[in-house]
């Protein structure tokens, strides 16, 4: 990754982490360094000698940087750093030949497994082009499958997963297949959630994808959580004892009957109080709110974390720290093309998986200078967390996704990111989306993208607190989103610095549906062709700032202003 972006090592990110503790126990949660870079505000002077605008937004921001009302802090979401693991297999060494016939998929797994084996390293792939008949499965952690860049080696794939595994039905009922939003013929998930997964699919019992299992009922307590406030790094919890610096942790947030943390969600005030939320089934599955996180220090009862809370606790949520199926971590793909057999994009939800790069049950996990090419679905974070896509690029026949970000995916990033221009007409019966968002997805960012089609797609799901910052997008894509699934936005999207370059409006300008949002340094729009409207009533508390305006805002760049700020 850039190193002027993401030098830190975790270790860093967990001393900085522990250095928030010890201001907590002196009486605040603010690390030394983003106070001393609040007070200073160095990003704004340099943004005025810089001849660009510096709203008023950022400044309150870096007054209260965990605390905002419309603006979230992202400023650690990514993976911790993307790491240089030394070589320890050659995929050539068990079977691969880039001849065009033979299948390179065995030969490939098994290098990975070789890796795994040897306690973790880069399994390597030469330039040329690979044939797979099956998919590429990275199931241990410590493991990076690197090509030697996405212009010189290819894995051509030739299969997709309804011919891999079989059909995947919808868990919420109907003919529509789930690979139109899940699985990748590029698959980084831990070995046992992905074999119980896939089990659950080839019986065909519908599963939740999550971090708690099919049933969502893998895991277990590990203490309640004293209440505490959105923002805050440090919490009190009932016993410690299971804790340790370095443990990943899943904090668990239920709803009560009221339905008053979907409406902490949304921001609270009277627009959420009188929506109705008792016949939005699909969001109310979403439920609990499922957030991993690092533990960075324990200090008797008092526990750190590696980021700061992204809502409120409260007792009546019964917030608590549990325990989830094993994650994958530290792993990555790297440097290839993963093009795929060209066949007619499917009907709309009917996709039969020609999938691209999907993380699953993944934290501190990256792919990095990999192109998809004539997917159905291109990148793919589902339950992921920490996790970064970065120099990735879609393109080829169309996709119905290009990116797609759900079941309760938080702090990723995805930056440096191209969606082509489609090579042949859109048939009549498929849909385009663009970067989506949706199942209480939440602080994940989209940063630096060129959009040559789709759209900022929020897919209902109730996402909250996610920025799209400093991307060009020919607004020619629909969102999706059941009725059931409840509204389009929850509080704390920021759109800032975008170019809309067909001028339309949905999705981009926050201010009239989106509540306690912003919108930042957004050229002038109109609506036209997909036209929504408010999920809530009443004042929306939505801010707007610099419109008209391209390229003018300082910051340019959201994320990485906010980067700066937690060094």
């Amino acid at each position: 990754m850039n190193s002027a972006h993401h030098g830190m090592t975790r270790r860093s990110l967990l001393a900085g982490a522990t250095a928030v503790a010890a201001t907590a126990v002196a009486g605040s949660t603010v690390p030394a360094a983003a106070a001393t870079a609040r007070a200073a505000d160095p990003t704004a002077s340099a943004a005025g000698a810089a001849g660009g605008e510096v709203p008023s937004l950022w400044r309150e921001f870096t007054r209260t940087p965990f605390t905002h009302p419309q603006i979230p802090y992202v400023g650690r979401a990514g993976a911790a750093r993307i790491r240089r693991l030394p070589v320890v297999a050659d995929v050539r060494a068990y079977g691969a030949v880039a001849d065009g016939v033979t299948d390179c998929a065995p030969a490939i797994n098994r290098a990975i497994a070789a890796a795994a084996r040897a306690g973790g390293g880069t399994v390597t792939i030469p330039p040329g082009t690979f044939r797979i008949d099956g998919l590429v499965h990275l199931a241990y952690d410590n493991v990076v499958l690197r090509g030697a860049g996405s212009g010189r080696t290819t894995l051509y794939a030739t299969k997709n997963l309804t011919e891999l595994i079989g059909p995947y039905g919808s868990r919420y009922g109907g003919t529509k297949s789930a690979w139109s939003w899940a699985g990748g013929l590029i698959w980084l998930a831990p070995k046992a959630r992905w074999d119980s997964l896939t089990d659950a699919i080839k019986a065909q019992d519908w599963p939740f994808e999550g971090w708690t299992g099919n049933k969502r009922d893998e895991w277990e307590q590990l203490t309640p959580v004293a209440p505490a406030r959105r923002g805050d790094w440090t919490v009190t919890v009932a016993d410690p004892s299971r804790l340790r610096p370095g443990r990943l942790v899943l904090l668990r947030v239920s709803d009560d009957t009221a339905h008053t943390l979907l409406q902490h969600m949304s921001g609270d005030g009277p627009g959420p109080a009188a929506y109705y939320w008792e016949d939005k089934t699909k969001l109310l599955s979403y439920v609990p709110y499922e957030w991993p996180v690092r533990v960075a220090a324990v200090r008797g009862h008092r526990v750190t974390l590696e980021r700061p809370l992204p809502l409120d606790l409260r007792p009546e949520w019964n917030p608590q720290l549990t325990t989830h199926v094993r994650e994958l971590t530290g792993s990555g793909v790297e440097g290839l093309t993963l093009d795929v057999i060209e066949t007619p994009q499917s009907t709309h939800l009917l996709d039969k998986g020609y999938n691209g790069v999907v993380l699953q049950c993944a934290y501190d996990c990256w792919v990095d200078d990999v192109t998809v090419r004539n997917v159905d679905n291109g990148f793919g974070l589902v339950a992921a967390s920490a996790c970064t896509l970065r120099r990735t690029r879609v393109g080829g026949r169309g996709e119905h996704h290009p990116y797609f970000c759900r079941e309760g995916s938080h702090d990723n990033l995805v930056e440096d990111f191209t969606v082509e221009q489609r090579t042949v007409p859109a048939p009549s019966d498929t849909q385009l989306h663009g970067i989506n968002v949706e199942g209480l997805s939440s602080h994940n960012v989209w940063s630096r993208g060129d959009m040559q089609m789709g759209t900022f797609d929020s897919h209902r799901g109730l996402p909250f607190a996610n920025v799209r910052t400093d991307i060009t997008v020919d607004n020619n894509g629909r969102h999706g989103g059941d009725a059931n699934a409840g509204p389009l936005f929850g509080a704390r999207f920021t759109h800032w610095n975008v170019r809309v370059t067909n001028g339309r409006a949905g999705l981009m300008r926050l201010d009239g549906l989106a509540p306690w949002s912003a919108t930042v340094g957004l050229n002038e729009v109109t609506e036209f062709d997909q036209i929504d409207v408010p999920d809530f009533t009443g004042d929306l508390r939505s801010r707007l700032e610099l419109y008209g305006t391209w390229d003018a805002v300082r910051p340019r760049n959201l994320y990485e202003a906010q980067r700066a700020l937690s060094r």
